[in-house]
Protein backbone atom coordinates (compact mmCIF):
# COMPACT_ATOMS: atom_id res chain seq x y z
CA UNK A 1 0.00 0.00 0.00
CA UNK A 2 2.97 2.24 0.94
CA UNK A 3 5.50 0.85 -0.15
CA UNK A 4 9.61 2.14 0.77
CA UNK A 5 10.56 5.18 1.81
CA UNK A 6 12.42 7.29 0.10
CA UNK A 7 14.51 10.46 0.76
CA UNK A 8 11.64 13.11 0.01
CA UNK A 9 9.35 10.99 2.11
CA UNK A 10 11.86 10.89 5.15
CA UNK A 11 12.87 14.70 4.51
CA UNK A 12 9.50 15.53 5.03
CA UNK A 13 8.76 13.39 8.19
CA UNK A 14 12.36 15.12 9.59
CA UNK A 15 10.56 18.41 9.02
CA UNK A 16 7.37 17.78 10.56
CA UNK A 17 8.73 16.00 13.49
CA UNK A 18 11.30 19.36 13.90
CA UNK A 19 8.41 21.53 13.96
CA UNK A 20 6.28 19.59 16.34
CA UNK A 21 9.32 18.20 19.27
CA UNK A 22 11.73 21.33 18.42
CA UNK A 23 15.52 21.04 17.69
CA UNK A 24 15.95 20.94 21.60
CA UNK A 25 13.82 17.32 21.98
CA UNK A 26 14.06 15.91 18.74
CA UNK A 27 18.09 14.54 19.59
CA UNK A 28 16.91 12.83 22.49
CA UNK A 29 13.71 11.38 21.09
CA UNK A 30 16.12 10.30 18.44
CA UNK A 31 18.84 8.55 20.85
CA UNK A 32 15.78 6.96 22.88
CA UNK A 33 13.96 5.31 19.56
CA UNK A 34 18.14 4.10 18.63
CA UNK A 35 18.47 2.63 21.98
CA UNK A 36 14.67 0.50 21.79
CA UNK A 37 15.75 -0.80 17.78
CA UNK A 38 18.62 -1.76 19.09
CA UNK A 39 17.00 -3.35 21.91
CA UNK A 40 14.41 -4.89 19.65
CA UNK A 41 17.09 -6.29 17.15
CA UNK A 42 18.93 -7.83 19.88
CA UNK A 43 15.30 -9.62 21.34
CA UNK A 44 14.60 -10.75 18.24
CA UNK A 45 17.88 -11.91 17.48
CA UNK A 46 18.23 -13.75 20.47
CA UNK A 47 14.48 -15.54 19.62
CA UNK A 48 15.62 -16.45 15.92
CA UNK A 49 18.33 -18.47 17.43
CA UNK A 50 16.42 -20.26 20.02
CA UNK A 51 14.13 -21.53 17.33
CA UNK A 52 16.46 -22.60 15.25
CA UNK A 53 18.20 -24.46 17.72
CA UNK A 54 15.12 -25.72 18.75
CA UNK A 55 14.80 -26.90 15.22
CA UNK A 56 17.89 -28.52 14.99
CA UNK A 57 18.35 -30.44 18.28
CA UNK A 58 14.40 -31.76 17.05
CA UNK A 59 15.91 -32.80 13.56
CA UNK A 60 18.50 -34.41 15.03
CA UNK A 61 16.23 -36.36 17.22
CA UNK A 62 14.42 -37.41 14.43
CA UNK A 63 17.08 -38.48 12.10
CA UNK A 64 18.86 -41.07 14.89
CA UNK A 65 17.85 -44.22 14.25
CA UNK A 66 15.62 -45.86 16.40
CA UNK A 67 17.28 -48.68 18.91
CA UNK A 68 17.64 -51.87 17.65
CA UNK A 69 15.38 -55.03 19.31
CA UNK A 70 16.70 -58.41 19.57
CA UNK A 71 14.20 -60.94 19.22
CA UNK A 72 14.67 -64.02 21.50
CA UNK A 73 15.28 -67.14 19.79
CA UNK A 74 12.52 -69.26 18.44
CA UNK A 75 11.34 -72.02 21.01
CA UNK A 76 12.14 -74.61 18.65
CA UNK A 77 16.04 -73.95 18.81
CA UNK A 78 17.87 -76.60 20.76
CA UNK A 79 19.89 -75.57 23.63
CA UNK A 80 23.35 -77.22 23.79
CA UNK A 81 24.79 -77.35 27.55
CA UNK A 82 28.29 -76.25 28.03
CA UNK A 83 31.00 -78.60 28.33
CA UNK A 84 31.84 -79.33 31.76
CA UNK A 85 35.36 -78.62 32.69
CA UNK A 86 36.87 -79.54 36.36
CA UNK A 87 38.00 -76.15 37.44
CA UNK A 88 40.89 -75.36 39.38
CA UNK A 89 41.55 -73.80 42.82
CA UNK A 90 42.15 -69.88 42.32
CA UNK A 91 45.59 -69.28 42.36
CA UNK A 92 45.14 -67.34 45.71
CA UNK A 93 44.41 -70.05 47.98
CA UNK A 94 46.39 -71.93 50.15
CA UNK A 95 45.72 -75.89 50.85
CA UNK A 96 46.15 -77.11 54.34
CA UNK A 97 47.15 -80.46 55.54
CA UNK A 98 44.81 -81.40 57.81
CA UNK A 99 45.97 -84.55 58.37
CA UNK A 100 49.03 -83.35 60.26
CA UNK A 101 48.16 -83.13 63.90
CA UNK A 102 48.89 -79.85 65.46
CA UNK A 103 48.92 -81.05 68.88
CA UNK A 104 52.39 -81.08 70.80
CA UNK A 105 54.53 -84.99 70.84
Amino acid sequence: MFGTLGGPELFLILIVALIVFGPRKLPEMGKSLGKMMAEFRKASNEFQRTIEDEVEADRLKNAAPPPQIVAPAPASAEVVPAPETETAPPAHTVERDTTASTEPK
